[in-house]
């Protein structure tokens, strides 16, 4: 039934997947322009693969071990507010890279509270600059979504399995054994992979917590020999070995990323019977606690920060904030206009389309693509009065394979559901979308949206390129002030930035949400 749906919805998927795909090109020949590619590669660049790959290995071995305690005693403990912590697990994801990077420097900066704290004892301090700073940064981020991945393994293993281990009197490692082991197994290399590509494109970590030229990215040696060098045949060639790098472990990643459920069950409430004893719940309590206190004190010293630096904040952070807003408002339009037709033409084909086109999101970085098309747009005119344009475009081009991921599966269960009725009625085109399709995607369209937005609004990628003072977003502009040595003005703009990415995602997802029937 499903290659039957087509017809209903319009062939507009096509066209918007070749605009994706032609914008991604484009920037691809502007970098074969200028990319030298007879140079070869130096000790410079060598030492920038170098630092990416062990600094991305290291993040996603971390966080996955990390994650897989935590995600066990989130999995066997019930408790008041388990519900909003696991929701907050989330925070970081839409947390703009710039603020969570000041709220780990509130917490383990030079002058932070674990420092404080060790002088206070007469330890010696401990720099968050350099690998160790920047391996961590990406832990905090990832160790959220390793978690949720991993839970949501284990709460897919039936509860029957466990009512059957109980009655065989297994003891807890033998249950770990024989029903959590294979879990994992199967998890966590999806886990493992899917963290390692996040961490290869990662730029603002690098930016802010690099530790000089042995702490150096491929992503900010591109933005080092496009912004300071303007060496563009150096930045082309850069960018070709992040794509080539990041394109070949998206495959990995797709490759290793598990499917659920593992099996069917009753559906029945989970209850563990084997990790009642006093000890195992102490043990869980601790690393609740403790993975909490991790995730969630950097939040909490933003707030503190923020709520100071508020009245110190110069007036050009209110105006780069506008920039900010007009580009997360543009890049939630382009999203809408690509990922709605593109999910519908994904929809009735086999499965898989998704992922492989989500790869582009996955290979190609915000960098790489800013660079491809500045060298193409220069000649013909100003690239900085295009930055904002620009940098809304390339934030929902990222967005795309996440926005892909939530509205493909509802979509593809409306158009397996209601086709035939469909063709009965003769709604096709804009009418199936208008009375079939979006009132029953209302949720997942504002859920899309608002992710987008929160992204879009918190990016320090493509505009660090383009931008000059009077083109700045916020996130930029929080920069500078750092870089100026502003700390508390930066600690103001960083609650503004956090409360229009939070302000932004609540309000797409409660539009999505509103009157919809449960």
């Amino acid at each position: 039934m499903a290659p039957r749906a087509q017809p209903i919805i319009g062939a507009g998927g096509v066209a918007a997947g070749g605009c994706v795909v032609a914008v991604v090109l484009a920037s691809f020949v502007g970098l074969g322009l200028k990319a030298e590619v007879g140079r070869g590669i130096g000790p410079a660049e060598w030492a920038a693969i170098r630092f990416t790959v062990v600094q991305a290995v290291l993040s996603a071995l971390l966080s996955v071990a990390f994650a897989i305690p935590l995600a066990r005693a989130l999995a066997r403990r019930r408790f008041p507010g388990r519900g909003v912590l696991i929701t907050l697990l989330g925070a970081p994801f839409i947390l703009p890279v710039i603020v969570a990077v000041l709220g780990l420097l509130a917490v383990f900066g030079r002058t932070g509270w674990l420092n404080t704290g060790l002088g206070a004892l007469g330890l010696p301090e401990l720099s968050i600059y350099g690998l160790h700073g920047v391996v961590l940064a990406h832990v905090f981020f990832n160790l959220p979504l390793a978690t949720r991945l991993l839970l949501q393994g284990w709460q897919s293993i039936p509860a029957e399995r466990f009512r059957l281990a109980a009655q065989l009197n297994l003891p807890p490692r033998m249950v770990f054994r024989t029903l959590e082991w294979p879990l994992l197994k199967q998890v966590a290399p999806g886990a493992a992979a899917l963290i390692f590509v996040i961490c290869l494109t990662s730029f603002a970590v690098a930016l802010t917590l690099g530790g000089g030229p042995r702490a150096t990215t491929i992503e900010l040696a591109i933005y080092q020999a496009f912004r300071f060098d303007f060496d563009l045949a150096r930045a082309s060639l850069l960018s070709l070995i992040q794509l080539g790098l990041a394109g070949g472990a998206a495959l990995l990643a797709l490759w290793v990323i598990p499917n659920f459920p593992l099996s069917a069950g009753l559906d029945r409430a989970l209850t563990r019977w084997d990790a009642r004893g006093g000890g195992q719940a102490w043990a869980d309590a601790a690393i609740i606690t403790f993975g909490s206190a991790f995730l969630l004190l950097p939040l909490f010293a933003i707030l503190l920060a923020g709520l100071q630096g508020l009245p110190l904040m110069p007036p050009v952070v209110w105006q780069t904030a506008g920039n900010s807003l007009w580009v997360a408002i543009l890049s939630i339009a382009v999203l809408l206009l690509i990922a709605l037709p593109m999910a519908g033409w994904i929809s009735t084909r086999q499965r898989g389309s998704a992922e492989a086109i989500g790869l582009i999101g996955l290979s190609a970085s915000p960098l790489m693509i800013g660079t491809g098309w500045f060298i193409l747009i220069n000649p013909i005119a100003d690239p900085v009065p295009l930055a904002l344009p620009v940098t809304a475009l390339i934030n929902a081009l990222m967005a795309l394979p996440f926005a892909l991921r939530i509205l493909v599966p509802p979509m593809r269960d409306v158009l397996g559901a209601y086709d035939r009725l469909a063709r009965s009625l003769g709604l096709r085109g804009w009418a199936a979308w208008r009375w079939l399709v979006l009132p029953r995607l209302r949720a997942q369209v504002g859920f899309a949206a608002g992710l987008t937005g929160a992204l879009s609004v918190g990016d320090l990628g493509v505009i660090a390129l383009f931008a000059d003072p009077d083109r700045a977003t916020l996130p930029l502009q929080m920069y500078r002030l750092m870089g100026a040595y502003r700390t508390e003005a930066a600690a103001g703009a960083a609650l503004v930035l956090l409360a229009m990415a939070l302000g932004l995602f609540w309000l797409c997802d409660k539009g999505g949400r509103w009157r919809v029937e449960a």
